[in-house]
């Protein structure tokens, strides 16, 4: 006698072929997406021998007598001079050290640039080009900056007569109309600190050149870093860093860097360095120089890392809206494809909530440390309204759109497992109050 053979329902037999189906699709669905960034990441070839220059560039042994491989970190304050007025080559160490210059000429050709000059910080860097302004000059601003930055401009540099007019550079029509008879510079950002809004650095070069051919662009390039992103050959006069960030990745450095192919402007900058007296350290130098070494492969895991991010971010039930430029649902997405090599590891995001949420977020993150800064092996997390964009006036951080639900995130160098993990379970948590 045969056994009864049980059967399922035909119900039951649909809905798990249905089941299967669906999750064959989100296999192929996640399959395809990873494939399509990571085929539009890797299109984006890197710049020709980039990681040679970083290695080699302003290295070589046989400048010391020793034969020093690694450059060697030179602390002496002044130099040996043959006969009065006669040094050989260095002075004295605020005008000139070795270690720094060493840093300076591989950080330039990194850059594409003939001349690089260190500073003490970024806001120093910062500081060295708006010190070849006068009273009475005028800058054409994006207006979502650095909150350092927006700062300096609107409470330090007013007190000078220097006028600022903070404004979108990407609404290439509100900076033709900005121009006056005293512009001088045009200071953008690309992508912009927090909301990672970019600048057609082509367009806004060509719209300056025929509105005030005498006046300067100037690209803070400090979150794309020039592995990513090389603003001198879009046409751009000046670019600079804020070096503590990506330059020297490991957070422990407070320094910056201008570039320039100008001899002019180099000129001008050499010598406000040497007079304005704002110098690194050869400590200093010795460190950011070692950080450019690693700069390329630290530079592909923060993006790496970042687009592993900002693709659960999107997927989040708890989350409003993702700022990545890796992203095709980013507005600026073709720019950023034409504009850059990458899209480094920097991404914002809105939570879904208020303050409260927000705070609850960054209380119950494990892996990402709560801190200003960014840029370094570890990943950082930043409220900007209540912290590094803090000192911008509130009406204008709104208008902005710097609200206290954007959340700003500096993809670290962490298993890509643990850092998803760890923003997933901070998400949930925010929304249990």
């Amino acid at each position: 006698c045969a056994l009864p053979i049980s059967r399922p329902q035909p119900s039951c037999m649909w809905a798990q072929r249905c089941t299967v189906l669906v999750l064959r699709l989100r296999t192929i669905t996640k399959v395809t997406m990873a494939a399509q960034q990571h085929s539009d990441a890797a299109e984006q070839k890197p710049f020709p021998h980039f990681a040679t220059t970083a290695t080699h560039a302003g290295q070589d042994p046989d400048q010391w007598n020793i034969k020093s491989v690694v450059p060697p970190i030179s602390l002496s304050t002044t130099f040996k001079q043959s006969s009065p007025g006669k040094p050989f080559p260095y002075e004295y160490s605020r005008g000139g050290n070795p270690t720094r210059e060493v840093f300076e000429v591989c950080v330039a050709a990194l850059e594409g640039a003939k001349h690089g000059i260190a500073a003490a910080s970024g806001l120093a860097a910062q500081s060295l080009i708006t010190q070849t302004l006068k009273t009475g000059d005028h800058i054409i601003c994006m207006n979502d900056v650095y909150g350092g930055t927006h700062r300096y401009f609107r409470l330090i540099l007013s007190q000078f007569g220097v006028k600022v007019t903070f404004l979108d550079a990407s609404n290439l029509k509100a900076v033709e109309e900005a121009f006056q008879e005293n512009t001088k510079v045009v200071w953008v950002e690309s992508p912009t600190n927090p909301l990672l809004r970019l600048v057609d650095l082509a367009a806004v070069v060509a719209l300056t050149r025929e509105k005030k051919p005498d006046a300067i662009v100037v690209v803070d390039n400090t979150f794309m870093s020039p592995y990513f992103q090389r603003p001198l050959d879009f046409g751009a006069d000046i670019v600079y860093h804020s070096v503590t960030k990506y330059l020297n990745g490991h957070s422990d450095v407070i320094m910056g860097v201008v570039c320039t192919n100008s001899d002019e402007l180099g000129k001008k900058l050499r010598f406000q360095q040497m007079a304005g007296g704002a110098v690194p350290s050869p400590f200093d130098c010795y460190l950011a120089n070692r950080g450019l070494k690693t700069l390329h492969l630290r530079m592909r895991e923060h993006q790496k890392n970042a687009f592993a991010v900002a693709r659960f971010l999107e997927t989040s039930p708890h989350v409003i809206e993702v700022m990545y430029p890796g992203l095709p649902s980013h507005p600026q997405h073709e720019l950023a494809r034409r504009q850059c090599r990458g899209y480094s590891g920097m991404v914002s995001f809105r939570i879904k909530g208020t303050l409260e949420n927000a705070k609850k977020f960054l209380e119950s993150l494990k892996v990402f440390i709560l801190a200003e800064s960014l840029g370094g092996y570890e990943s950082l997390v930043d409220l900007p309204a209540l912290m590094t964009h803090a000192s911008i006036p509130a009406e204008e951080r709104e208008k902005l759109g710097i609200s206290n639900t954007l959340i700003r995130l500096s993809v670290g160098l962490e298993d890509e497992e643990d850092i998803v993990n760890d923003l997933d379970q901070a998400l949930k948590a925010s929304q249990q109050l």
